[in-house]
């Protein structure tokens, strides 16, 4: 069957003296690689347009980016104004959590997706992590990138649940380069994974009837040689196959 097309929505950021809609290859080649996908970049757009994307769509990849979710989302101030913002790619990827539970596409996100999935369904972020009484999860910017990538702590899956079903166990190190993370978690999400020191580095969508899994550490960094990330991007591509293959799956 043909490859199913994962919509993957850009981020927006001033080059020089121009704005651009950007990716960072490591999402595209993972989705190509290990999922097996067509990646199908959405730049910002009204909600005809991302309609009009969905209609194309087999599967839902939110990335992560240097830029947070704006804290007004959940009633908050900007902490840090030195930390970049992307309103408009918050006006994209917001919306699209609701309208991926609402058809039913399969939906994979990572760092910045699980925080925006947690502000779309009402939760709230640590704007700082580590001034919040947890471990420093930030990368170290003066390290080469398969070190900042490298193994950074340990991970437990909770029992019997979906990131351990389909990694085969509770227990595995991850990277980490977030500086923020979920503070209230919001209805209709479910914990399936959190760090040593209480951060949760991974929820499900209760109310999405099919796959729908967030991870706040970032399994795209060179998927294909990783064991735990190529089993998690094949899950991913085959939900999307099926999601392809389902009669009437793009009707809603």
């Amino acid at each position: 069957m043909p490859a199913p097309f994962v919509l993957i929505p850009c981020d927006n950021r001033l080059l020089g003296q121009q704005y651009f809609h950007v990716l960072g290859r490591k999402y595209a080649d993972a989705v190509h690689d290990a999922a097996g996908g067509l990646p199908l970049l959405v730049p910002t757009g009204s909600r005809a347009d991302i309609d009009a994307y969905l209609q194309l769509a087999d599967g839902i990849l939110l990335t992560g980016s240097p830029a947070n979710v704006h804290p007004s989302h959940f009633g908050e101030r900007v902490r840090d104004p030195a930390l970049p913002l992307d309103p408009e790619r918050d006006a994209v990827t917001l919306p699209l959590v609701h309208r991926a539970i609402e058809r039913g596409i399969p939906l994979l996100a990572v760092c910045r997706g699980l925080q925006e999935i947690n502000v779309a369904l009402g939760g709230s972020l640590h704007q700082a992590l580590h001034e919040a009484g947890f471990a420093d999860h930030r990368e170290n910017p003066k390290q080469l990138l398969d070190e900042q990538y490298g193994p950074a702590h340990e991970v437990e899956a909770t029992a019997g649940g979906m990131l351990e079903g389909i990694t085969g166990t509770r227990r595995f190190t991850v990277n980490s380069l977030h500086g923020q993370g979920i503070a209230r978690l919001a209805e209709g999400l479910a914990v399936e994974a959190t760090s040593p020191d209480g951060v949760i580095e991974a929820v499900r969508l209760t109310q999405h009837p099919g796959f729908a899994l967030a991870l706040q550490w970032h399994p795209e960094w060179k998927a294909t040689q990783n064991p735990l990330s190529t089993k998690i991007f094949g899950a991913f591509g085959a939900a999307c196959r099926a999601f392809a293959q389902a009669p009437l799956a793009r009707a809603a």
